[in-house]
């Protein structure tokens, strides 16, 4: 059925009765509480879940093969129901010692480039469920782990032959965040993360309490935010020691073990030549208030057999940092090896206390060591910000950038490793926030030992980003001389197409691997010789919705009240015809985003050639029934000079939303009186308030957020002020506190099991209950299994279901 025929049947009195019937358990259930059983939308709908997805991809390190995974659209409410331990921050699967409600590929093949030809992989496991995949330095191997029920095992690839096999009977530790393992720099061996020998039981327990939790704290102020799945008592304690314990071992290609170390290894690198081994322990006490990236811990060196020769920190607990988001811990941090060299050690640590309050001339001091680590650390450079990230090239030159949150400020230096004694050079220095002049991101490459370096070429940088422009995002590579300082544009994207550089190919062509697409044509992998201006296509992905080529989308340009420029992507149904059609009901979804400038504020984001890329996560679904859809309809909050975006931020949401409805109904296509908007995490809690102080909408969804700003009292999403600095603000944001106002009704969903800092479940609880005690029109969806984001199939087709209901009653029948 399409669109037009679904609303000419709602038009008439068979398809009002239709739409009352349909409508009849959400006013029901409206008034108290039922389980209910999933339900699903239309098929239209659910061909929209089910698109496949285009494959991931790894490249090789030497760029001449790419690994294509293949993905599944989403899980199912099984996989989700599987065995779970939250403990520290960290949600695992006891029985495997793996990660809960994992991500996964489903089939992996290998596509040479120079000769186009795709092979499949054979001998994979049974029911694979892939994940943490990794070439060998050489390309020769590709590694990943299997995740089974009751294990998670280690496999090899060889890209010759393209046959996988399972490397040892040896049980994968993979409960931590991050990849298990780590390829050696040789490729003849991988460090892995094995399961300790006494975690074969699960810790059991009678229930009976201990005694009381005490907790204590004497003049010391230790601010945090809303930490969820934290340690809670004692028995959590022994869960933690016991599930977490590992063995670091050395496994041969051929399956042969040697320990190295054991504890709560919580990372592992070794060094570019093989010779050491750089190993994070965490250690007690533990903290009830913190996760585990916060937990002490020492990081120290060990040699080829596991003797340790060096320690770098032995870090104490860090549970009362300040909330400010340049806030740090002190002492050695951001610990690496130089990947340049053969065993260097590299770190930088805070001289002012951590503490972005303290007024100092220099906050930031890097340091390298040498192997055999007995001498004194040198000096590479002082900063005056925080530093964050450094990326090494050769032995002179390495990037260091640091920046500064409240004024947004970034710059980025040139260091000589191999001369510390070098003044540094400033490369540029400008604002994070202003797109249009963003000079892009360095190319790397991975070295014969693993280790990614900066692309040179006598003496230049290349240099990939956006190209954010007043036209839209027009992704370029640019030579950057690193002496001069002079920038040449080697390439740049050109319509009809959206392409962008992927990875260098090679550097002294330059040929450069690209992802190519536009508005009806899916993206797929390209080489491109930019000598000759020659491309080569490389993989031939098919829509994955044909059916849907016919929706239209326009990169629209507006400006709100007081002056700003705005932007939104515009989506209109298969076959709209205005003239026939007339103004649409329609959908705005947005994002509020903070900014310390009204120019970067207003800065156009997003592409007119991208990819028309259609998903159920968004306001798409909407399409399928014959509304309009204002997507990533922008919602900047702008806070210059002494006032902080957060200052205005419900008046300015108020403008945004007001002039998103505007620009829909001056483009023809928008009715005034049917329009709803909805969002996502801060996008729920942007449409809570834009309901609650302002009539633009009929009514709104509202997923996964947070309405009541005094639960979050140490800061939230980019808020670096706490409730007692300023409780007016905190109330002032919260819906929750203007629960009284919100007349138009609202669609709450919200995943049971949610984890996201500050969006408890509880938060969408308690606004319902607000809501139904003053009488306001509600309906609040919880939805077993789910964390913040919803994985499960069931679920998501469940939610299109609730979201497109919800629509219909409130929104397309709004005149009614």
């Amino acid at each position: 059925m399409s669109w037009k025929r679904g609303l000419f049947i709602r038009s008439g009195v068979a398809g009002l009765f239709m739409v009352a019937l349909c409508c009849v358990p959400l006013s029901v259930l409206a008034q108290g509480e039922s389980v209910a059983s999933y339900q699903k939308p239309p098929q239209e709908i659910i061909d929209l879940v089910d698109a496949p997805l285009t494959p991931s991809l790894r490249l090789s390190p030497q760029g001449d093969q790419l690994l294509l995974m293949e993905r599944p659209a989403l899980r199912t409410i099984r996989d989700l129901a599987e065995p779970e331990l939250r403990l520290a921050g960290i949600r695992f699967n006891p029985e495997n010692h793996g990660p809960s409600r994992p991500n996964y590929y489903l089939d992996l093949s290998l596509k040479s480039i120079d000769e186009g030809v795709s092979r499949s992989v054979s001998g994979l496991p049974d029911r694979p469920r892939i994940r943490d995949v990794r070439f060998s330095p050489d390309g020769r191997q590709v590694a990943f782990t299997q995740v089974a029920p009751d294990r998670v095992s280690l496999w090899l690839v060889d890209v010759e032959s393209a046959e996988a096999r399972e490397v040892s009977e040896l049980d994968v530790h993979a409960s931590y965040p991050g990849t298990p393992y780590e390829w050696g720099p040789d490729s003849e061996y991988l460090l892995v993360r094995r399961v300790a020998p006494d975690q074969d039981t699960a810790l059991e327990t009678d229930g009976v309490p201990e005694g009381p939790i005490v907790q204590e704290n004497r003049g010391r102020a230790a601010p945090a935010r809303t930490y969820q799945d934290l340690l809670e008592d004692s028995h959590d304690e022994r869960l933690f020691e016991h599930y977490f314990q590992v063995e670091l071992v050395r496994l041969s290609l051929e399956g042969e073990q040697t320990i190295l170390a054991d504890g709560i290894i919580s990372s592992f690198s070794p060094s570019p030549d093989g010779r050491y081994l750089l190993v994070e322990t965490l250690q007690q006490p533990w903290s009830y208030s913190v996760p585990f990236f916060r937990f002490a811990r020492t990081i120290e060196v060990l040699d080829h057999d596991g003797e340790a020769v060096h320690e770098v920190v032995d870090r104490d607990l860090a549970d009362d940092l300040p909330i400010a988001f340049d806030a740090t811990v002190t002492g050695p941090r951001s610990v690496s090896w130089r990947s340049d060299a053969d065993a260097t050690l590299f770190w930088a640590e805070a001289q002012d206390g951590g503490d972005p309050r303290e007024e100092v001339e220099v906050r930031e001091r890097l340091y390298l060591l040498d192997a055999p680590f007995d001498g004194e650390p040198v000096a590479l450079a002082e900063l005056g910000d925080r530093f964050r990230g450094v990326t090494f090239g050769d032995g002179g030159t390495a990037l260091v950038l640091e920046r500064w949150y409240n004024n947004r400020a970034e710059t980025m230096w040139q260091v000589a490793p191999d001369q510390p004694e070098t003044e540094p050079r400033k490369l540029w220095e400008r604002s994070w926030e202003d797109r249009y002049n963003d000079p892009g991101e360095p190319m790397t490459r991975r070295g014969e030992t693993g280790h990614r370096v900066l692309v040179l070429d006598d003496g230049a940088l290349f240099m990939s980003g956006d190209g954010a422009s007043e036209e839209g995002d027009r992704p370029f590579l640019d030579r950057f001389e690193l002496d001069s300082k002079d920038s040449e544009r080697l390439w740049r994207s050109e319509s009809p197409w959206y392409e962008s550089v992927v990875a260098m190919l090679d550097a002294e062509t330059p040929v450069v691997l690209t992802r190519r697409e536009q508005v009806d044509t899916p993206p797929n992998y390209y080489w491109r010789d930019l000598a000759t201006d020659s491309l080569g296509q490389i993989t031939d992905f098919e829509h994955p919705l044909p059916e849907l080529k016919g929706v239209s989308r326009e990169l629209i340009t507006y400006e709100r009240e007081d002056g700003l420029p705005l932007s939104a992507q515009m989506y209109l149904p298969a076959d709209y015809d205005p003239e026939e059609d007339g103004p649409l009901p329609t959908l705005v979804w947005a994002y509020p985003r903070e900014y310390r400038s009204a120019d970067a504020a207003g800065q156009i984001q997003g592409s007119p050639y991208e990819f028309n890329r259609l998903s159920y996560w968004g306001p798409h679904f909407a399409l399928t029934q014959g509304y309009a859809v204002l997507d990533r309809a922008t919602m900047p909050v702008v806070g210059e000079g002494d006032q902080e975006p957060n200052d205005t931020f419900i008046e300015q949401l108020v403008m945004n939303g007001e002039a998103a409805v505007q620009a829909g109904v001056e483009q023809g296509v928008t009715d005034p009186d049917r329009v709803a908007i909805g969002g996502h995490s801060y996008g729920a809690f942007m449409t809570a308030n834009v309901l609650a102080h302002s009539d633009t909408f009929q009514a709104g969804i509202a997923r996964s957020g947070a309405f009541n700003r005094t639960l979050t009292p140490f800061g939230f999403q980019r808020e670096q002020r706490t409730i007692w600095d300023d409780t007016d603000l905190y109330i002032g944001m919260s819906p929750f506190f203007a629960a009284d106002t919100l007349d138009n009704p609202i669609l709450l969903i919200h995943g049971a099991e949610d984890n996201n800092s500050g969006t408890y479940p509880m938060q969408s609880e308690r606004f319902f209950e607000a809501l139904r005690g003053l009488g306001g029109t509600a309906r609040l969806v919880m939805l077993p299994e789910e964390s913040h984001g919803y994985r499960a199939r069931e679920s998501v087709l469940h939610m299109l279901h609730e979201q497109l209901e919800w629509m219909e009653e409130f929104v397309r029948q709004a005149d009614n």
